[in-house]
């Protein structure tokens, strides 16, 4: 799978990487596919929740000792 585009959100805390996430998907096309990678372990319950209400659709996620991806399909 290809991303359209990464985001780098290492480091960030609650809300930040939801707030910088929204903004760079408010730049991208339908269909189109953000790649996010965050440090936050809050993520893994923040990043699905504000997906689903925004419409979009997370297509993979991976989790490892230090960093968690995401893979985020534009509505």
């Amino acid at each position: 799978m290809e991303p359209t585009k990464v985001l780098d959100v290492k480091g960030m805390t609650c809300p930040m990487p939801i707030v910088r996430t929204k903004k760079e998907m408010d730049t991208l096309n339908s269909g189109d596919i953000l790649e996010v990678h965050v440090t936050d372990k809050g993520a893994l319950a923040d990043m699905p929740a504000w997906a689903n209400a925004a419409g979009h659709t997370i297509i993979e996620q991976a989790e490892t000792a230090d960093l968690i991806t995401f893979f985020i399909k534009k509505a």
